[in-house]
């Protein structure tokens, strides 16, 4: 999980993506919200270890897709070194 001095209820939009490389071709947006559901987003994130990452400027073009849709190519690379934090989150676990 990434730290930022913000606490997660003054967060106001978040959106979570699903990837399984075996599966997937590329990463899928399964939830997205603001306010209160942008909080339920986080709280069940945390509530079941999955390791959250903040990018504001990310979040706000992810925002703009459809639940279900898989990200764009443009953002690929974008992804894939969040993504690559991810696992070297969990590597050290």
């Amino acid at each position: 999980m990434n730290s930022n001095k913000k606490s997660s209820s003054e967060k106001k939009e978040a959106v979570a993506l699903k990837y399984n490389p075996q599966q997937d071709s590329a990463p899928t947006v399964i939830a997205k919200g603001k306010k209160e559901l942008a909080q339920q987003i986080i709280k069940q994130a945390q509530e079941s270890d999955i390791p959250i990452t903040e990018d504001q400027d990310l979040v706000k073009i992810l925002l703009q897709l459809n639940l279900g849709e898989e990200i764009p190519e443009e953002l690929y690379q974008v992804v894939a070194e969040i993504l690559s934090f991810i696992y070297d989150l969990e590597d050290l676990a």
